[in-house]
């Protein structure tokens, strides 16, 4: 004997009887449901347009970090600092003393878990015209002063020419290796190998171009000039005597598992050079990519929060739209309910009609919505270049949602339908 498997109670509810009357309803009532669904449009388009974004930006943040080095250790005299007070250092941080070269030999005596360490200083645009032969400018890239060991932290790689060798640094040769925008603003045509450069009017020979590495949220990584770490402290020596970041240090582990540890490594070095007692808090910062990373993640997860949270305002909108029609249809359609109870229909099938015809208009507007968000994540991605995109989690999480506003706000007219005594129901004009 066939044994018949029936669906569960609440599923059968969905039948495409139920389900065609709905989308009847829709059909027969445009412009009311299309205002009812408005809200709900609004609010799963916004959720999935602003989920696109924060992955797109997540995505582009990762990516930059690993061009960066994924498991860089940065030593630096100020915390890390985010956010709209990003330039507000605290004033006892002032007080710290500026990371020097010898803390680098302290480093590089002492530390058993780093495979390259570089430090650097910075001279960010502006101040400096960077010019060719033929008098065309730069536009304000930055100058960075470096060591030969640069580019394996970096993860950088060189185009043409070559990088810096220890005799540059001996000798502070007037050489420099530049970014892909600067070969792009000073030699479009020509090969920059070998050819000068002049900074306020000093020459300096490229010797290299590094490979592009594109932008992160706008700002290019690739308008950049390299210059030896003795050359930049013979031609910028404010930038050594300065108040604030006079030099950052990073460093690569051996081992990726080896990160914290190396973190813990480096500390208690830099406590030791610098004869800090065990009650004395760090006089220097030191973090990891990842946890930039983390904090980078922490602030574009709390934007999408209150976003999210914009848009389910509109979601409860819509809600009490969908609930609103709902007991306007209920009231329409008394006699058709009188009717049906008249020839044998049940609270529990009077009351499953019109929670399906909630559930249905809802889930119409989730899927407009979700196409809607969609296409919004793929329209700034195809104008802009950002890589936002809408991951199958949040497509789901939209459907889910105005599914969920359906069931709620269509319940009560869905009970109230069913109440209807019949008698009354059938006497209604």
């Amino acid at each position: 004997m066939a044994i018949k498997l029936r669906p569960p109670k609440f599923l059968r509810a969905f039948s495409a009887e139920n389900i065609s009357f709905a989308l009847n309803s829709i059909r027969v009532q445009k412009l009311r449901s299309f205002l009812t669904l408005l809200g709900i449009v609004v609010g799963v388009a916004t959720v999935i347009t602003m989920v696109s974004l924060v992955v797109g930006f997540n995505s582009s943040i990762t990516g930059a970090f690993a061009s960066f080095g994924s498991t860089k250790v940065e030593i630096q005299k100020f915390d890390p600092r985010h956010g709209p007070n990003n330039g507000d250092i605290p004033p006892e941080q002032f007080r710290r003393p500026n990371l020097t070269l010898d803390d680098v030999e302290a480093l590089k005596r002492n530390l058993t878990m780093a495979k390259a360490i570089s430090p650097e200083r910075y001279f960010w645009g502006g101040g400096t015209s960077i010019k060719n032969s033929r008098g065309d400018e730069a536009n304000a890239p930055t100058l960075i002063g470096v060591m030969p060991e640069y580019v394996t932290v970096y993860n950088s790689e060189i185009e043409d020419g070559r990088f810096f060798v220890p005799s540059d640094i001996y000798h502070a040769t007037r050489t420099c290796v530049i970014g892909y925008d600067t070969f792009k603003a000073l030699f479009p045509r020509n090969d920059p190998i070998g050819r000068d450069i002049y900074f306020n009017g000093v020459p300096m020979k490229v010797v290299g171009l590094l490979k592009k590495k594109g932008t992160v949220m706008g700002n290019s990584l690739d308008n950049q000039i390299f210059i030896p770490f003795s050359t930049f402290d013979e031609m910028y020596p404010q930038v050594r005597n300065g108040r604030r970041e006079t030099l950052y240090i990073n460093i690569i582990p051996k081992s990726d598992y080896m990160v914290p540890y190396l973190i813990d490594e480096v500390t208690t070095v830099l406590r030791a050079k610098r004869s800090l007692k065990p009650s004395e808090s760090n006089n220097f910062a030191v973090s990891s990519s990842d946890s930039e990373l983390e904090s980078m993640r922490t602030i574009t997860n709390g934007i999408a929060a209150v976003m999210i949270l914009i848009a389910s305002i509109a979601l409860i909108v819509g809600g009490v739209g969908v609930m609103n029609i709902m007991l306007v249809s209920v009231t329409e359609r008394t006699r058709e309910i009188g009717i049906r109870k008249a020839l044998g229909a049940t609270r529990k099938d009077i009351a499953a009609q019109f929670l399906v015809e909630a559930v249905t208009l809802t889930s119409v507007g989730g899927i407009a919505g979700i196409i809607f968000g969609i296409g919004g994540g793929y329209l700034v991605k195809l104008l802009t270049g950002f890589p936002a995109a809408a991951p199958l989690w949040s497509v789901i999480l939209g459907f889910g949602v105005s599914t969920s506003v359906g069931l709620a706000a269509g319940l009560w007219p869905a009970v109230r339908a069913a109440r209807q005594d019949p008698i009354e129901a059938l006497r209604y004009e």
